[in-house]
């Protein structure tokens, strides 16, 4: 092999985008006690490499907490998937839980055996995607895992009887073997009416941006977005930071270079800004021994994007269509690879037919996006290209809303900025990133004031050596702070730091019995001051090998 190119030496992520429809949301994944299948068990004594078995993919998150009421489940989908056919059926929500619950939880349970690539699923009711994942990629021997997500807030979608359609699109062949076999169900906690799990506050509708056209009640006070943005395809947007403009000798190009954004606009103006989540999925830096058990952050659980876009409201409440859009910059035109599936949620206000108001501000930085790329020495084998890239915007928008309670105000503020450093050899056959993604933003509604601060990193190397031995040494990290401000005064504060490291290698090119594949991986995932109890969730996995060596619990 003369090449590495690190979105195409196994195969980039085989999904179809153009037959994804839709999007998905905060989901857990499986296994939450660390325990595995058959001869699975966690803290044993690793292989000196990777066999034909390993360990069920799990992640250091935290199950969801359930209520102790009354549950009853209900089976939204079951199927096999080999191709690009959906899954088409029906749902009906459970009669024997009532219309009002505390908690309603999605599961996946998943199976595959055999060969496959990882693939991108996602599941919606009604044209409201509530689910969007990717798989991991199976062992010959056969793997299982599961997906967790709190699906409370489409309480207005799942109190209705539903269309359900679901696509995990797959490939199979007499080299591509693996069938993937899931279960989706969903379980409905009755609330408590004496209060110890009560009904939380969800929108009163829930509108599937299935066109960029939409009319919204006349009596919206309250009006998010959620946009599960995904770069994807199996092409070079999989791999969006690592592009480089067309003067750098790099294998995945794109005229203004690797920095995106994601953006929403309001017939035709900005309306919200975000920094992209970096995903990388269970083939991703041509590695898969770095995921085969402890997958990347989001991987399994693809989490949207936020927008509060209240300060619109007014605008939106004349009755008349109107056209909200989603765009990534930093695309080159015409390039796809990027899905952008998106929700409204809307709170309706019940003592006014009709509220009023007015957009007050609308104030946009200009936004920065630089590269510069410097060559390799010439003659120099060893030598690295770089490309340093820096890029960032701004935006504060504010609108009021006059009503049945009085005169709101929201003003949303929100800052993102990223910074990478990518060095490669000419031949890519050393490959290199170091970048931190920040997202900042600031909603005050009347007294109250919500700041969030996101950060997310990506350290990672892939070096193809002597006898085709490819290697990969990774870090990523997903940060956020939440602060929640009343009267100039926190009164709630969470934090979550959710941080993977990896080291794997493997001879390329060779039938996969021939690989002896080794790698280790560590996942610590903290999260302070959320539920349950304003506590504390701290545990760490470590595997080798496709074995458990840790699980440990601080909390």
């Amino acid at each position: 092999m003369t090449r590495h190119r690190i979105m195409g030496l196994l195969g980039a992520l085989a999904l179809a985008a153009g037959t994804l429809a839709g999007a998905a949301g905060p989901a857990a994944a499986a296994d939450p006690t660390g325990g595995g299948s058959g001869a699975h068990g966690a803290a044993a004594e690793p292989p000196a490499e990777f066999g034909t078995d390993w360990h069920d993919p799990l992640t250091a998150a935290p199950p969801v907490a359930r209520p102790a009421t009354r549950s009853c489940e209900v089976t939204v989908a079951e199927a096999q998937f080999r191709d690009y056919t959906p899954y088409v059926g029906s749902y009906a929500p459970p009669a024997a839980c009532g219309g009002t619950w505390a908690k309603v939880v999605l599961r996946l349970d998943g199976k595959v055996k055999g060969r496959q690539y990882d693939r991108l699923g996602h599941l919606s009711l009604g044209g409201v995607e509530i689910l969007r994942t990717s798989t991991p990629e199976p062992s010959p021997d056969g793997i299982t895992w599961s997906v967790e997500k709190d699906v409370t807030r489409y309480r207005d979608t799942l109190g209705r009887a539903q269309p359900v359609e679901m696509l995990i699109g797959n490939f199979v062949d007499g080299t591509y073997t693996g069938v993937i076999d899931v279960k989706v169900t969903l379980t409905f906690y009755a609330a408590d009416r004496g209060g110890h799990a009560p009904a939380p506050d969800t929108p009163d509708r829930v509108l599937p941006l299935t066109t960029p056209s939409v009319t919204t009640p006349r009596n919206t006070e309250r009006l998010l977005a959620e946009v599960y943005a995904t770069g994807s395809g199996g092409g070079c947007e999989e791999y969006w930071y690592m592009t480089t403009p067309d003067a750098a000798p790099y294998s995945c190009k794109a005229a203004d270079g690797p920095y995106r954004e994601v953006r929403i606009s309001v017939d035709g103006q900005l309306a919200g800004i975000a920094a992209p989540f970096p995903t990388v999925w269970t083939g991703g830096w041509s590695n898969p021994f770095l995921w085969y058990v402890t997958p990347a952050p989001r991987a399994f659980d693809v989490q949207p994007i936020l927008y509060d876009l209240t300060p619109y409201a007014a605008l939106l409440n004349d009755g008349r269509p109107h056209r909200i859009e989603v765009s990534v910059a930093g695309v080159p035109a015409g390039q796809s690879g990027w899905s952008t599936p998106t929700n409204l949620l809307l709170w309706q206000d019940e003592g006014r037919a009709v509220v009023t108001g007015s957009l007050t501000r609308h104030e946009e930085g200009e936004p920065a996006n630089s590269t510069r790329w410097t060559p390799a020495a010439p003659g120099t084998p060893a030598a690295q290209h770089r490309l340093d890239t820096e890029g960032a915007h701004r935006l504060t928008v504010a609108g009021r809303l006059d009503t049945s309670h009085g005169r709101v105000t929201t003003t949303v503020t929100r800052a993102v900025r990223g910074t990478s450093a990518h060095r490669w050899t000419e031949g890519e056959n050393q490959d290199a990133l170091t970048a931190t993604w920040t997202d900042e933003e600031s909603v005050t509604r009347g007294p109250t004031t919500v700041r969030t601060a996101r950060t997310y990193t990506m350290d990672g190397e892939t070096t193809l050596g002597a006898g085709d031995r490819l290697r990969t040494v990774i870090a990523l990290g997903d940060r956020a702070e939440t602060s929640t401000l009343r009267g100039g005064r926190t009164v709630d504060r969470t934090r979550l730091d959710d941080r993977y490291t990896g080291d794997a290698s493997y001879t390329a090119n060779v039938p996969r019995e021939q690989r002896h594949a080794v790698g280790t991986s560590s996942e610590h995932y903290q999260l302070y001051g959320a539920e349950p109890g304003h506590g504390c969730y701290d545990r760490t996995l470590s595997t080798a090998q496709g074995t458990v060596t840790v699980d440990r619990r601080r909390c």
